[in-house]
């Protein structure tokens, strides 16, 4: 589900916390909110993991703890989630015509 932009996601990490050797010190809220995610259906921990440039066993390490108790993730009630499909953009007209009259 590719429902987050790139420029929000880099946005969005560089404002996480990192400790003293560079890694990123997640909050509890955040960890439960990355978890959140991978109870969405149709999302993978992969692809959340990769979202946030985690790798998958952090995030599959965190939906251990939520169902431990050890994480409290965000009440989710009555909440629904629209599936967002984004598509390619269109090439702008200068690139497709300066594109056919190479191809020619």
């Amino acid at each position: 589900m590719g429902s987050f932009s790139v420029g929000a996601t880099n946005e969005f990490l560089a404002s996480v916390p990192r400790r003293s050797d560079a890694k990123r010190n997640w909050p509890p809220e955040l960890k439960a909110r990355i978890v959140a995610e991978t109870l969405i259906e149709g999302e993978t921990v992969n692809a959340v993991a990769k979202r946030y440039e985690l790798i998958p066993s952090t995030v599959s390490d965190w939906r251990r703890m939520a169902r431990q108790g050890k994480l409290v993730l965000p009440n989710l009630d009555g909440m629904d989630f629209v599936p967002v499909e984004i598509e390619t953009p269109a090439p702008a007209p200068l690139v497709a015509e300066i594109a056919r009259a190479m191809a020619s």
